[in-house]
């Protein structure tokens, strides 16, 4: 299982002019193979009097499934480029479409394979890319007389603290890097003399 992936959290969009011809980029969050192809279809809905609507998608942290098309534009210089902007950031769970409006002068192959990557590559980086971490929800559970120490290693380790609960005793509800919690588990060990009792309760990505 990986520890790490990117992605993006929210969409984005640009676009460029080359030689009168206008590409607009998207860049969408999706999920499945589905969601992927429904937002390809709402751009070309919105855009349905452009003369291209190309597109590339990434779903799947790990296997991941890659598709693209050229939409009519010669082959390999439209929906493999903006794929090739996908892949080579690393990028999944990502759709990814560029419009064409044509502005009457052909660009040539070289042309258009630049226009793409661009407009891709805009449209990414408006979105933004985030990296995701597998993380390990760990409850804290010690003393009031321990909970000082606990809390002070936590911080200074930056792990996130996404709540505490006070009762007879005080629990940290925490999410631990999956490669950090062999040492946080370590650390609160000896800084609280084994006494902190220490609940793994499963995974999930942030």
């Amino acid at each position: 299982m990986v520890d790490s992936y990117n992605t993006i959290l929210t969409p984005g969009i640009d676009e460029i002019v080359e030689k009168k011809s206008r590409f607009i980029g998207y860049a969408q969050p999706v999920s499945s193979e589905e969601e992927a192809y429904a937002f390809v279809e709402s751009v070309k809905k919105k855009h349905y009097d452009a003369r291209h609507n190309c597109h590339a998608f990434a779903i799947g942290k790990e296997n991941t499934l890659y598709r693209f098309s050229d939409d009519g534009e010669p082959q390999g210089t439209a929906g493999k480029p903006i794929l090739e902007v996908i892949s080579g950031n690393q990028v999944t769970d990502i759709c990814i479409v560029v419009t064409r409006y044509f502005g009457g002068t052909l660009l040539g192959t070289g042309g258009l394979v630049r226009a793409y990557t661009e407009a891709a590559k805009l449209a990414l980086a408006d979105a933004g890319i985030h990296q995701m971490q597998r993380m390990k929800l760990m409850d804290i559970t010690c003393s009031y007389n321990d909970s000082g120490k606990v809390q002070y290693l936590l911080s200074t380790n930056e792990i996130s603290i996404e709540n505490t609960e006070y009762g007879a005793d005080v629990t940290f509800h925490t999410a631990v890097p999956v490669s950090d919690v062999s040492m946080i588990k370590k650390k609160i060990t000896e800084a609280t003399a084994a006494r902190a009792v220490i609940d793994e309760k499963g995974e999930k990505f942030v």
